[in-house]
């Protein structure tokens, strides 16, 4: 809905100062943590679908839109999409995110999984009620709405598989990877490229950042997994279809742009709803 007239930035005070510190404490740090050759995200549990370290710099950048997202609630447009939409959910994810995170860095995998999924949960909750309620009025809505929240969408879908195999897989510096492992290694790679191409084909655009935060792992995975040939490949084979799906939400776009700008496409049935791609 429109902001109405005569909306003050005091408007909902309480929660704007809520995400601000929420955010500071608890989602800010990530921004800066890849940074460090000796930082948590190079130091896991390795696994046979550990992506490369510079797969975790999408934290850097969705908390970097977030910030974004902090400053544009004091906006009349902000407000109605971040305040009165999202609401107390924002802060209620920056709290699971931190507790998944400390715990995932102190290799507490199996609690770790839980709060992946908890994380996941509260994302999806979020981009639910912009994409079904909150169209993009504006380029800002567009910037510090959307894309955060796409990309946190399709990156939690990663880290809840990658968090399954470091709690329930074998180490793959003291295992080989042996037919069962390539089997599930296989389906979870198969997974999410199929995650991937579900985004695409939501709209005309599809989901495009999201698609993009799993072609991203998935290029990481096959950077990193070099132990085994088949996982290598298969990884590969699995990045390359998710480009695709990429590459179709970017003609997508152009599509959408080169048309009278208009009203967005909301799928109506509410179990495909969580993964309606945003106009």
């Amino acid at each position: 809905m429109p902001p109405t007239e005569g909306t003050s930035w005091k408007d909902g005070l309480l929660l704007k100062i809520t995400n601000i510190i929420v955010y500071f404490l608890f989602l800010g740090s990530n921004i800066f943590t890849i940074v460090s050759p000796s930082g948590i995200y190079h130091s896991g549990k390795e696994t046979y679908i550990t992506p490369a370290p510079w797969a975790f710099t999408i934290w850097s950048l969705i908390h970097l839109l977030l910030l974004g997202t902090i400053i544009y609630q004091f906006f009349p447009t902000g407000k109605v999409v971040i305040v009165d939409g999202i609401s107390w959910r924002l802060p209620l994810l920056g709290v699971l995110n931190a507790i998944y995170v400390n715990l995932w860095a102190s290799q507490h995998y199996v609690v770790a999984f839980i709060f992946a999924l908890f994380v996941s949960s509260a994302v999806t909750h979020i981009y639910y009620i912009i994409k079904k309620y909150h169209e993009p009025q504006n380029i800002n809505d567009e910037i510090f709405v959307h894309l955060p929240f796409s990309l946190y969408h399709g990156w939690t879908t990663v880290l809840v598989v990658l968090t399954a195999f470091e709690a329930f897989g074998v180490n793959a510096i003291s295992h080989k990877a042996g037919i069962w492992t390539k089997v599930f290694v296989f389906l979870g790679l198969f997974f999410l490229e199929g995650t991937a191409a579900t985004y695409a084909f939501t709209s005309l655009e599809g989901d495009l950042p999201a698609s993009i935060s799993i072609a991203w792992s998935l290029f990481a995975i096959f950077a990193h997994q070099t132990s085994s040939k088949f996982i290598h490949w298969s990884a590969l084979a699995f990045a390359i279809l998710a480009l695709v799906w990429v590459v179709k939400g970017f003609f997508g776009v152009g599509a959408r742009i080169s048309r009278a700008r208009g009203g967005g496409i909301v799928l109506e049935d509410p179990e495909r709803a969580p993964l309606v791609g945003g106009n």
